[in-house]
């Protein structure tokens, strides 16, 4: 693959989508081609997926039937619209991939990292991003961001105790860890411009050479 897949990362409220859109923004003015797109969804299959999880109404799905439809719609949505990008060159920006399913159904859902892992992997078959930024913030303060935001998607898991996002807080942490290299955490508590420029300044020893 000739392209850059980079994945944004992080708890609710933690300002990922909109720091997508503003980098995804300003790498097109910089003449790269990219691509937004979001997990679950991007795709008219796993936009469908999205409302099955999503929905309020839901409070009954069990883990592991959540892991295992997120785990479909990120397999739909990356042979449909993330492969073919990235064959064409494209610097690929996806808001949330498999660290989510970690965090969220592996340690917070009590499910095992490990064993949501391996749901994925057969799913993913190895297309790992080359970068992911974790935008990090304190749950509290990340659930005090969408309580203001008004205009914001209210979804399932907006339902859940504060102990259930301390927990995928938690797990993000862990998998900075285990995952160095890859996962780079972004001090998603600053003033916004800090955090672009942070992020900015992360992602362009990324990016590859303009022809």
């Amino acid at each position: 693959m000739e392209g850059l897949f980079v994945t944004f990362e992080g708890g609710e409220g933690a300002g990922k989508s909109t720091m997508l859109h503003e980098i995804g923004k300003e790498l097109q003015q910089q003449g790269y081609p990219v691509l937004e797109t979001r997990e679950p969804g991007g795709i008219e299959i796993a936009e469908q997926i999205r409302e099955v999880i999503l929905d309020r109404s839901h409070t009954k799905m069990d883990g592991r039937t959540e892991a295992l439809l997120y785990a479909a719609a990120r397999r739909q949505h990356l042979v449909e619209k993330v492969v073919p990008a990235l064959q064409e060159g494209k610097i690929v920006l996806c808001d949330r991939f498999i660290d989510s399913s970690l965090a969220y159904q592996g340690y917070a859902r009590g499910l095992g990292m490990d064993e949501v892992y391996k749901i994925n992997d057969f799913a993913i078959e190895n297309c790992m991003p080359a970068l992911t930024l974790l935008f990090d913030i304190e749950p509290e303060e990340g659930l005090k961001r969408i309580a203001a935001n008004k205009g914001r998607e209210q979804n399932r898991l907006d339902l859940e105790k504060i102990e259930f996002h301390h927990k995928v807080y938690e797990a993000y942490h862990q998998l900075a860890e285990r995952y160095e290299e890859r996962i780079k955490v972004i001090n998603a508590a600053q003033s916004f411009d800090k955090v672009k420029a942070e992020a900015e300044g992360v992602l362009k020893n990324y990016l590859p050479s303009k022809s």
